[in-house]
This record gives C-alpha cells, structure tokens and sequence, in this order.
C-alpha cells in the first residue's frame, strides 16, 4: 500500500521540480539572454528615468497632448493589474451612453473639429491598456494639439504621420499610433 503512495509522492516532487522551478527559470533565463527589453517590461527612459512601459497606454487629458483609446481598467485608467475591456455589447445601453459622453467631451475640447470621431477614440480596446490609436484618431485631434500649444497645424500633422507604423510584415494588424511616443515627441519640439 505505501509503494503507490510514496510513487505518487516523488512524482510530485519531481513535476514541482522540474515545471514550478525548472521550466520558469529556463524560460526566463532565455528571454533575458535573447530579449533583455521585452522580458523587463519595454519600458521608456525620459531623462534617465524608467517612467512608463511601451506596451500599456498612459492617461493623457491635457488639450496639448494627444489623448489615447478610454481605458476599461478600474479604479484607475491603464491599470495593468485589472487588464480587461468593458464587456459591454453592441446593442447594450450603457456603451451608447459611454460613446456619447465620449463624443461630447471631444467635441467640446475642439469645437471647430467637424470631421467624424474615429471610433477608437470613444471605444475601448480589449485589453483595456491599448498604447496606439489609428492614424486617423491622430490626425483628428491635431488641429486641438497644434492650437493649445501655438504650433502649425501642419507640423503637427506632418509629425504625426512620422509616428506612423505600418502593419507588421506589411499585412498584419492595422497601422498605428503610439500615443506616448508621439507626446514624448512634441515636447520635444518646443
């Protein structure tokens, strides 16, 4: 009767072993030998200083700034923590309402802005820390960024369209916008 017992028991320890301590350090002992920045997070440097992750979106409202996809984390926007999107469907009221007061605040922080409001300005992402936005919901708040901060509408434009990124391989995804970078840009335009 203890034969199988004791079995049962170094199989255990073994399989800890080998999947709870073994595998982890392999696979992160590969990915800091191979991908040092991608295994510690991406992060961004502004004046030496580790200031925010490349991969999780930052809460930007100020009307010099370009401002990012809604943020679904709760309490706090771009909590890599509670990463989740809204879960609210298509035909569910509370996401027209949440779209609406979305288009208002927009349209109120630029009220000469007649274009459309590209979609994933007033959605959120899956993930709910989404960092891009499309070309399209760049050049939209262009004309609030270059006025707020007494630049060219045209510059600002033009440094947008340098902050594109095309699809990956040239046929995955949609082209993007990182909205940090493209923040981290203008103030250093000054």
């Amino acid at each position: 009767m203890w034969q199988p017992i004791r079995t049962a028991v170094l199989l255990f320890a073994v399989m800890t072993l080998l999947t709870g301590i073994g595998y982890p350090l392999a696979v992160t002992g590969l990915a800091q030998a191979l991908f040092p920045r991608e295994a510690n997070g991406s992060l961004i440097k502004i004046n030496e200083e580790k200031t925010a992750s490349e991969l999780v979106g930052q809460p930007f409202s100020a009307p010099r700034y370009f401002w990012g996809r809604p943020s679904a984390t709760m309490p706090v926007p771009y909590n890599g923590a509670s990463s989740a999107g809204s879960n609210l469907g298509p035909s569910n009221p509370a996401l027209t309402e949440a779209v609406q007061k979305r288009i208002a605040a927009l349209q109120s922080a630029d009220p000469e802005n007649r274009l459309p409001v590209p979609v994933d300005l007033v959605t959120t992402s899956g993930s709910g820390l989404d960092p891009h936005i499309s070309p399209a919901a760049a050049l939209y708040q262009a004309p609030r960024v270059a006025k707020a901060r007494e630049i060219d509408e045209r510059k600002v434009a033009e440094l947008v369209r340098i902050h594109i990124r095309d699809r990956q391989f040239g046929i995955f995804g949609e082209p993007t916008v990182h909205v940090l970078r493209l923040n981290m840009a203008l103030d250093a335009l000054r």
